[in-house]
C-alpha cells in the first residue's frame, strides 16, 4: 500500500510539472521572449497547453460573476483574435503584455509542488519506518518459529522418551511379577521335594524295620529248631536210659554240652535284638516279657526302662536327657550340678529355677514350668506332642515365616501355643494387630481339631465346591492357589507374610474384601478389580458369614482392619505389683483360651457367629481388662 501511495504522489507530481512548464512556456510567449522562428512558435504544443491553461483558469472560477469580471479585463483585440482563431482558423500572433495572473498562478503551483515534495518527503520517511519496523517484526515471527520448531522437537522426544520408560516400567513390572511366582513355585517345590525326601525316610527306616524283624524271625525259628532238637535229643535220652550202665549220667551230660551253652549264647542275641527294636519306638512289635536277663549299662537301656517311672523318680542324667531332648539343652550343665532327682524341679519354685539354672529367657521359663505341671498333674495333652520345629513349619501355613527365628529361639512348641498369652507374642516382637488376629484365629482352629498337626490344608482341591468348613482350614499356600484360581495371580506373592489364612478370613468379623484388596496392593482407582475379588471373596465365605461381616461393618464403633494397627501392652497399675509374686505365671491372658464353657458352647451350638462351620465360633474377649491388654481388637 505504501508503494502505490508513493506511485500516486510521483505521477501528481509530474503533472504538476507539465503543467508549470507549460505556464512558463506560455508566460514567455506572451512577453515575446520567443521569435517566430523559436522552436516554441513552430510547434503546436505551446499553444495546445496554452489553451488547456486558459480553460482551466476559466474552470477555477468560483462564479459567473468572476468570469464576466475577467472577460472585461480581457482586450479587446485578444478576444477578437481567440474569436476568429476559433471560428476561421486564423491566429493573431499580437499578445498582451499583461501577465499578471499567469505568474500569480505559477507561484500558487510551485507552493504546491513544494507542498506537494515535502509531504511526499514525509510519507516516504513513514514508509521507510514502517518498512523497517515490518521488517523486524518479520525477523521476530521467524524467530518464534523456529523457537516453536525446536520446542515440538524436545516435546516429540520428551514424549518418546517417557513411553520408552513406561514400556520398560511394565516390563520390569511383568518381570517382577514372573520372578515372586516362581519364587513361590520354587518354595513350594522345595517344600514338596522336602516332603519327598522325609516319606523316602520313613521308607527307608520301615525296611530297616521289616529286615529287623525277618532277622527275628529267623532266629525265632533257629530257636525253635534247636529246641525241637534239644526235645528230640532228650527223648533219646530217656529211652537210652534204662539200657545203660550207671555211668550213663556222665554220657548224657556228655551230650547235652554242647548244646547248652550254644542255646544260651542264642538267646543273649535275641534278647539283646529285641531291646534294640523297642527302642527304635514301634509299636507294632510284642514287647519282651522276659527281663530276667535285662542287662544294665546296655545303649540306653536303663533309661529306656526308668522312663516309665514317675519323673520325681528319674535320675539327674535322666533329667539332663530329658532336658535336651525337649530343647533346653543349654541349661544340662547347670542341672547337673543342682538337680539330684526329678523331685528336685518338682518342687522347686520358680525363683530356685531361675537361680540355679539360670534360665533368664521368660518363654524358656514358661516351657519348663508347663512340662512340670504335666508331671504334677499326670495329665499328657495332645499339643505336647507337637514341638518347636513342628511349631516353625506351622508359622509358615498361617503365613508369618518372619516370626520363625523368634519362636524357634523362644522354643515355643504346641503346649506353649496352647497356653500363649499377649505378653508372650509382645515379647516374640509380634507386635501387628492383624498378625496377633491370625495367630489367634489359627490357635482357635488347633483347639477345635484337637491339635492335629495336619489340620491345615496346603493342597489345591476342587475350586467350584469349597464350603465354609474347608475354607476355614486353608493354609496361607492354599489362599494364594484360590487367588490364581479367581485370574489374580499377579497378587498372590503379595500375600507372603501377611498372616492370612482360612480361619482369619472366616473366623474375624473385621476381615473382608476390602481388607484383602489392601493386603494384596489393589489400588482403589482399580474399581472393576476390587468388585471382581469382592465377588469371588463372598462367594468363598458363604452367604451366613458375608450377612455377619456385613452386620458387623455397619454396627456403630466398627473400625477396620489395618496393616499399621498395633498392640498395646497391658499396662500394670500399682495394685497388681503386690500380687506379682503370687502368680504362677507371667500372666494369665492367654491369647486364645477354650474352657469348659467355650466346649459346652461348641458342643450345645450356641447362637454365635459362624457356630455352622465345623462348629467353629469367633473369637471374642470376655472380660473388659483383656480387652485392654489386647487393645488392638477392639481400635
Amino acid at each position: 500500500m505504501a508503494s502505490d501511495a508513493s506511485h500516486m504522489l510521483e505521477a501528481a507530481l509530474e503533472q504538476m510539472d507539465d503543467i508549470i512548464a507549460g505556464s512558463k512556456a506560455a508566460v514567455g510567449f506572451s512577453n515575446g521572449l520567443y521569435d517566430l522562428g523559436s522552436p516554441v512558435s513552430v510547434g503546436p504544443l505551446p499553444v495546445l497547453k496554452l489553451a488547456e491553461e486558459l480553460r482551466l483558469a476559466l474552470e477555477l472560477q468560483s462564479g459567473d460573476k468572476d468570469r464576466n469580471s475577467l472577460r472585461s479585463q480581457l482586450p479587446c483585440t485578444t478576444a477578437q483574435t481567440l474569436i476568429e482563431w476559433l471560428e476561421k482558423g486564423s491566429v493573431n500572433l499580437q499578445c498582451s503584455s499583461n501577465n499578471e495572473t499567469y505568474q500569480e498562478r505559477l507561484a500558487r503551483l510551485e507552493g504546491d509542488k513544494e507542498s506537494l515534495v515535502l509531504q511526499v518527503s514525509v510519507l516516504t520517511d513513514q514508509v521507510e519506518a514502517q518498512g523497517e519496523k515490518i521488517r523486524d517484526l518479520e525477523s521476530s515471527l521467524e524467530e518464534h518459529h523456529h523457537k516453536l520448531i525446536s520446542t515440538e522437537e524436545m516435546l516429540q522426544q520428551e514424549l518418546l522418551s517417557r513411553t520408552s520408560l513406561e514400556t520398560q516400567k511394565l516390563e520390569l513390572m511383568d518381570e517382577v511379577s514372573y520372578l515372586k511366582l516362581k519364587l513361590v513355585s520354587m518354595e513350594e517345590e522345595h517344600n514338596h521335594i522336602d516332603e519327598q525326601e522325609q516319606h523316602h525316610k520313613a521308607e527307608a527306616l520301615l525296611q530297616e524295620l521289616s529286615r529287623l524283624k525277618s532277622k527275628v524271625e529267623e532266629l525265632e525259628g533257629e530257636k525253635s529248631q534247636y529246641e525241637r532238637k534239644l526235645k528230640a535229643t532228650k527223648k533219646t535220652d530217656d529211652s537210652t536210659l534204662s539200657d545203660l550202665s550207671p555211668m550213663s549220667s556222665g554220657v548224657e551230660s556228655g551230650q547235652q554240652s554242647p548244646v547248652s551253652p550254644e542255646h544260651k549264647k542264642n538267646q543273649k542275641g535275641i534278647l539283646k535284638l529285641w531291646g534294640k527294636i523297642r527302642r527304635t519306638q514301634s509299636g507294632s512289635l510284642p514287647a519282651d516279657g522276659s527281663d530276667s536277663d535285662f542287662k544294665r549299662g546296655g545303649f540306653r537301656a536303663t533309661a529306656a526302662r526308668d522312663m516309665k517311672a514317675p519323673f520325681s523318680k528319674w535320675s539327674c542324667d535322666q533329667v539332663c536327657a530329658w532336658m535336651e531332648e525337649f530343647g533346653l539343652g543349654q541349661y544340662v550343665n547347670m542341672a547337673r550340678q543342682w538337680v539330684t532327682s526329678g523331685q528336685t524341679l518338682l518342687s522347686a519354685s520358680l525363683q530356685d529355677i531361675e537361680k540355679e539354672l539360670g534360665i533368664k529367657h521368660p518363654l524358656h521359663r514358661k516351657k519348663l514350668q508347663l512340662a512340670l505341671r504335666s508331671f504334677s498333674t499326670k495329665i499328657t495333652e495332645k499339643s505336647s506332642e507337637l514341638d518347636h520345629i513342628w511349631v516353625t513349619r506351622w508359622l509358615d501355613d498361617i503365613g508369618l515365616p518372619q516370626y520363625k527365628d523368634q519362636f524357634s529361639e523362644g522354643r515355643v512348641d504346641g503346649k506353649m501355643l496352647q497356653y500363649l498369652t499377649v505378653n508372650d507374642l509382645l515379647f516374640l516382637k509380634v507386635t501387628s494387630q492383624l498378625h496377633h488376629l491370625s495367630i489367634k484365629c489359627a490357635i482357635h482352629i488347633l483347639h477345635v481339631n484337637k491339635f492335629n498337626p495336619n489340620c491345615l490344608k496346603r493342597r489345591p482341591g476342587d475350586e467350584n465346591k469349597t464350603s465354609p468348613s474347608e475354607v476355614v482350614q486353608w493354609s496361607n499356600h492354599r489362599v494364594m492357589e484360590w487367588l490364581r484360581s479367581v485370574d489374580l495371580a499377579e497378587y498372590a506373592p503379595n500375600l507372603r507374610g501377611s498372616g492370612v489364612h482360612g480361619g482369619l478370613i472366616i473366623l474375624e468379623p473385621r476381615f473382608n474384601s476390602d481388607t484383602l484388596a489392601m493386603l494384596l496392593n489393589i489400588p482403589p482407582q482399580k474399581t472393576l478389580l476390587r468388585r471382581h475379588l469382592a465377588t469371588n471373596f463372598n462367594m468363598l465365605v458363604g452367604s451366613q458369614a458375608q450377612w455377619e461381616k456385613q452386620e458387623y461393618l455397619e454396627s456403630s464403633g466398627y473400625m477396620p482392619l489395618t496393616t499399621t494397627a498395633k498392640v498395646r501392652p497391658r499396662k500394670i497399675g500399682f495394685s497388681s505389683f503386690g500380687h506379682r509374686k503370687k502368680r504362677t505365671h507371667d500372666s494369665t491372658d492367654y491369647i486364645c483360651p477354650l474352657d469348659a464353657s467355650q466346649d459346652q458352647a461348641l458342643l450345645n451350638g450356641a447362637n454365635r457367629p459362624y457356630s455352622g462351620f465345623r462348629g467353629l465360633s469367633p473369637i471374642f474377649d470376655r472380660d473388659p481388662e483383656r480387652q485392654e491388654q489386647v487393645g488392638a481388637l477392639q481400635i
